[in-house]
């Protein structure tokens, strides 16, 4: 241990997370499920996706509201929109994306939307699951207003991130990424441990810059990339209505899931797939670098490098955010 973190092995890491998750009211089952996922988040180098959202998901009002249990509204052979019963989504959406894998196993083909859950956290994991399991995959995810649209002075969409998963050797190709500026919860986090957001990255209340966590949180994170990232942001959100995010609350501006997955052989073999994918990597990582860029980097593989050295050495946790799961 240091005076400012706290090395943590990583079956340490995952008892501590499940006794918080316990804690906030998840069955043991649940928390497995809950806390297998922010450990992952943790071990692949995204700290604000990893165990901190625990206390994010117990500072939740909907935290403290019924649950029910998870079912579907309508079903096809290839199809399901399925009600989340007010769980988290970080367990709510692991549950949309094997009924996805599922459905695709037994059709080739899937679509599946979820609504009435929240905080999905980290998009990839589902989508690794999918693309492991053999299968293409495209993941949507929008929630509640805390990003402005581009010009705008106050939210008007989720963080809505989108990923993309495809197979390949000896790891699938992921690529995740949010159309905010920064993600929520990189906010959340910055706020917990007093540090300053990026340049460019919030408005506070009354639309003016700030790098105070505090101050966005209040305000508006922006959009990335202006416009382009703001008319992403956009589709993301309406793409969330196939989802069923206006059922919730009857609102169009909420949380839903969206999945497309489909096995690759429905166009090419798959094993041919594979195989174009990682030449496709190959040819990226080999084109000639600008002045001071040492190489290429491809979606993913920095994730996967850092969960293989994780595993090894261990998780490092801000001792405020161990002290705080500890006191749950």
């Amino acid at each position: 241990m240091s005076d400012e973190n706290v090395l943590l092995q990583v079956e340490d890491a995952a008892a501590l997370g499940r006794r918080a998750a316990e804690r906030i009211g998840y069955s043991a089952a649940e928390a497995s499920v809950i806390t297998e996922h922010l450990v992952d988040s943790e071990l692949c180098g995204y700290p604000a996706l990893g165990l901190t959202r625990i206390l994010t998901i117990a500072e939740d009002p909907r935290t403290r509201e019924p649950r029910q249990p998870i079912r579907t509204l309508h079903e096809t052979a290839v199809s399901a929109l399925l009600d989340g019963g007010n769980y988290v989504g970080v367990y709510a959406v692991h549950h949309a994306a094997r009924v996805a894998i599922d459905k695709a196993q037994a059709n080739g083909f899937a679509l599946v939307g979820m609504h009435n859950a929240f905080l999905s956290c980290r998009n990839a994991y589902y989508v690794e699951m999918i693309a492991r399991a053999g299968y293409a995959c495209i993941h949507t995810a929008c929630s509640q207003p805390v990003v402005a649209p581009f010009g705008g002075a106050a939210p008007a969409f989720g963080t809505n991130p989108i990923a993309f998963g495809l197979p390949s050797d000896p790891d699938p190709l992921i690529f995740d990424m949010g159309t905010s500026a920064v993600m929520n919860g990189d906010v959340v986090l910055a706020r917990r441990l007093g540090r300053l957001l990026p340049e460019g990255a919030a408005i506070d209340a009354e639309g003016r810059p700030t790098r105070d966590p505090a101050a966005a949180l209040a305000g508006s994170i922006l959009a990335f990339g202006g416009y382009k990232g703001s008319g992403l942001a956009l589709m993301v959100q309406a793409l969330g209505l196939l989802g069923g995010a206006a059922l919730t609350r009857g609102q169009v501006q909420d949380f839903a899931f969206l999945f497309v997955v489909f096995a690759p052989d429905l166009l090419m073999p798959a094993t041919e797939l594979k195989h174009q994918v990682s030449e496709l990597c190959q040819r990226v990582r080999e084109t000639p670098t600008q002045p001071g860029v040492d190489t290429i980097r491809i979606p993913s593989e920095r994730a996967f490098r850092e969960r293989e050295a994780r595993r090894r050495t261990g998780i490092s946790l801000p001792r405020p955010i161990y002290d705080r799961l500890n006191a749950l």
